[in-house]
């Protein structure tokens, strides 16, 4: 009974979690002119969201922050990245210096969250079935 409470509670957290990256990404497209949305600072702001909520799925629930650890070198890159292209965004510097570090910063948060999935996924554990000698 306290596995399946266990079990309920840690995915009501998830759930709580997916509910607010829901909003968050609901309210940045409603608040987006759609001609923004051509601009790669708008992806970048997505794909920031996203990495946040694999950031937060690996806080919220601590039997998986065990498994894996985010690479912080990695993720530091992505953010020096996401900021200059915001500030030569800002700044009216050539288009194409702020595509490259947006592109740049997303492609560091991709790598990373790509090596966070892989060790989930490698260091998933099969469910414990029952033993079959007992009669």
């Amino acid at each position: 009974m306290a596995l399946a409470a266990k079990i309920s509670k840690s995915r009501r957290w998830t759930v709580l979690a997916s509910g607010i990256l829901c909003g968050v990404l609901a309210l940045v497209v409603l608040f987006t002119s759609p001609r923004a949305f051509h601009s790669p600072i708008a992806v970048l702001v997505v794909a920031c969201i996203g990495f946040v909520a694999l950031l937060m799925q690996l806080r919220l629930d601590r039997g998986q922050a065990a498994l894996a650890h985010p690479h912080t070198w990695l993720n530091s890159i992505g953010m020096l990245l996401a900021v200059g292209a915001v500030v030569l965004d800002f700044l009216r510097v050539s288009n194409q210096w702020v595509q490259a570090l947006a592109l740049a910063a997303i492609g560091t948060f991709g790598v990373s969250g790509a090596m966070i999935l892989h060790a989930l996924r490698k260091n998933r554990q099969s469910p414990v079935e029952p033993d079959s000698k007992s009669a």
